[in-house]
């Protein structure tokens, strides 16, 4: 008999399904990375945060939707890793909302869900682009509204669904030029997709295999997709915030007015509503037109107005659980200690680099970057044990910044800053930048001015054949990667590195830094550094010890 509709136990067996199908296949979606680099693995980091999620659902004995939907919401966000992997926690996130409160899942339903889901990860990413996961899920929301009310089963909806879903994939490449150069359709979109072939699987009661044990085996490396998370530039000089504890009716229609009324007064807005509060975020001249605005529909609490210019992701309002009651617990301890004024955190892998940041006055050091991406919740920890009133986050990878935003969307009683460096020079020059003298609006504004004054080029090896950017790369060639590409290919280390260093320099630059990583002698990056002191023999040269991982050499100019 076809099926029609969804229940507790049918959705439960279907997600576990997905997820163990998205890490059956990670490899090979991490395979379709755009640069052939030993850590691109999409596959992995959207593996590592649907499992964190699948977990719960495995443990839950004979849960309603809502408790799946609010597990499954709670699970992803948290334990989002990358920027494909944020986008996947946020359709998950607009999904559950969209159900959580029904008994049923019917072709309607599903399809508002399906649609829920896509309006909440535009709105996660400041600056969408197509050719994306983004992409792909947006053409499968709009088929399932096609089909809501069509005389089909929703198994039948569903199968229509996943192909459509197959037929916008294959065209990622005609919408990204660096895809079809590369000849691969986009790895989020791909992972995307292999969930929900397995969740179609569960619903016909394939492979619906518990991810506990998956989980533990699951490798835990980093996402270096296709797509970038572009920033804004704020305008208005007061960061104003405030929840609003509903007292009237507070609905989509009323909710677009209000947004309308917000981004007449200013702009960086995010309005985040559940079913008791609504929680605002927005950047104005004038707060007080805010909060006066906000009364119309209940009382205010948790009202902050910082004199900053300062960048934010989509708030997170996230519903009491297990996880979060824990962290409550941790925070609480935390207030009966004296906090500093200013903490920091940095996302490094190297002990010669950790080192580094150690005594440059980083606090905590959270292991991970290309090779694994910490989730929310890593960094939401970290901030935690800074102990201090105003915590610098530094994510010092592009994939990171993502999950760092929206850890400190979720954090509470600290004042999170984060710069938003993308690479581990970036950060170093950040720290140097900051002055104990100086209020977090200063620092905010140097440590940022300070990034903008590094190029950062680094050093691995191919994986495959392929073309990027023009070039035509061999399995095992060197490439020199920039900030903006592949500047160097070649089979000799130093003339991809003396290459790489000739394309990112400049006019201006006066200090070329060269840390050597864990794969490299100090004999042989000694004679590296001779090699360019010998051809810039009026810039100041340094050499450090980086001890990172996969990466040969990671190099600065500034």
């Amino acid at each position: 008999m076809a099926i029609n509709m969804i229940d507790a136990p049918l959705l439960q067996k279907a997600f576990i399904a997905g997820a163990n199908n998205l890490e059956k296949n990670k490899e090979y979606i991490n395979e379709l990375n755009v640069f052939p680099v030993p850590d691109g693995d999409t596959g992995s980091n959207m593996s590592l945060t649907i499992i964190a999620a699948a977990k719960d659902v495995a443990a839950l004995k004979e849960p309603t939707i809502a408790e799946l939907a609010k597990t499954i919401s709670s699970g992803s966000l948290r334990g989002a890793r990358g920027n494909s992997g944020v986008i996947l926690s946020q359709l998950l996130r607009g999904f559950c909302r969209e159900i959580k409160e029904k008994n049923i899942i019917d072709a309607q339903v599903f399809a508002d869900g399906f649609i829920r889901a896509v309006e909440t990860a535009y709105k996660a990413v400041m600056k969408p682009k197509e050719g994306t996961i983004l992409t792909v899920a947006k053409g499968m929301a709009e088929k399932a509204a096609l089909l809501a009310d069509s005389e089909l089963s929703l198994e039948e909806i569903c199968a229509e669904i996943i192909e459509c879903g197959d037929e916008v994939l294959a065209r990622t490449p005609d919408m990204l030029p660096v895809l079809k150069e590369a000849g691969v359709v986009d790895s989020g979109g791909q992972g995307l997709m292999e969930f929900l072939k397995g969740a179609y699987n569960g619903l016909l009661g394939i492979d619906t295999v518990d991810v506990s044990a998956t989980a533990t085996n699951a490798s835990k490396k980093a996402d270096v997709s296709s797509e970038e998370i572009d920033t804004s530039h704020i305008k208005y000089g007061y960061c104003t915030e405030f929840i609003i504890l509903l007292e009237k009716e507070y609905n989509m229609e009323i909710e677009a007015a209000f947004k309308e009324y917000l981004t007449g007064i200013g702009d960086s807005l995010v309005v985040v509503s559940d079913d008791e509060i609504v929680k605002v975020h927005v950047h104005t001249n004038h707060p007080g037109l805010a909060f006066e605005k906000g009364l119309e529909f209940g009382q205010l609490t948790s009202m902050k107005i910082d004199n900053m210019r300062e960048e934010h992701r989509e708030k997170v309002i996230m519903e009491q659980d297990k996880r979060r009651a824990e962290q409550i617990g941790r925070e609480q301890e935390q207030k009966k200690v004296e906090k500093k004024p200013y903490g920091f955190v940095a996302v490094s892998v190297g002990d010669g680099l950790d080192e580094i940041f150690k005594e440059l006055g980083v606090d905590v050091i959270i292991t991970g970057g290309q090779t694994m991406n910490p989730s929310t919740e890593d960094v939401l920890s970290a901030i935690g044990q800074a102990g201090a009133d105003t915590v610098f986050v530094l994510p010092n990878n592009k994939n990171i910044i993502l999950a760092a935003n929206q850890a400190a969307d979720i954090a509470e009683d600290v004042h999170v800053v984060v710069i938003e460096s993308k690479t581990i020079p970036q950060g170093i020059s950040a720290m140097i930048g900051f002055n104990p003298e100086a209020d977090t609006d200063a620092n905010y504004e140097s440590m940022n001015e300070a990034i903008q004054t590094v190029a950062s080029g680094q050093v691995t090896y191919a994986v495959r054949d392929t073309s990027v950017d023009g070039k035509e790369i061999k399995t095992g060639d060197y490439m020199g990667i920039g900030d903006k590409g592949i500047c160097s290919v070649g089979t000799d280390i130093q003339s991809v590195v003396t290459e790489l260093v000739e394309q990112i320099i400049n006019s201006d630059s006066e200090l070329i830094s060269v840390y050597y990583g864990s794969d490299v002698t100090e004999d042989a990056a000694e004679a590296m550094v001779g090699l360019l002191e010998e051809k810039y023999p009026d810039y100041e040269i340094e050499l450090h010890m980086g001890g990172q991982p996969i990466y040969y050499y990671i190099i600065s100019v500034e």
